[in-house]
């Protein structure tokens, strides 16, 4: 399975950005998809997830919820990430993943995908 992130940009603040996750491999409907973020100075974070096995169940950290929406679409073997009200604090690497279930714990996901940057600057 390999995981392809895109669509990280620079943006201002209250702008909106989405995200993509382009996965490889014919069980992609199978796997919980999270997707993770990495500050500089600062250690990786779980920002949001989508449980897998047709469930669709969404999960996100307090620090987005609300603006943040996470979705899969299945018949492009992609999963997304849709952010909207930009912060400045939401300046990141962002990495997607891809695990048997969906967690908050960065250990638990096997796949991940390369990372692309979201710089929020006026």
């Amino acid at each position: 399975v390999q995981l392809q992130a895109s669509g990280g940009g620079l943006v201002q603040p209250g702008d909106s950005l989405r995200l993509s996750c382009a996965v490889s491999g014919r069980t992609f409907s199978r796997y919980a998809m999270g997707w993770f973020r990495q500050a500089p100075g600062k250690e990786r974070e779980f920002v949001a997830a989508i449980a897998g096995w047709g469930d669709g169940t969404t999960h996100y950290a307090d620090s987005v919820k609300g603006r943040f929406t996470t979705s899969r679409d299945i018949a492009k073997n992609t999963v997304y990430l849709q952010m909207n009200s930009l912060k400045p604090e939401d300046t990141a690497v962002y990495y997607c993943a891809g695990g048997s279930s969906w967690s908050l714990r960065i250990g638990n996901y096997d796949y991940w995908g390369q990372g692309t940057l979201v710089t929020v600057s006026s």
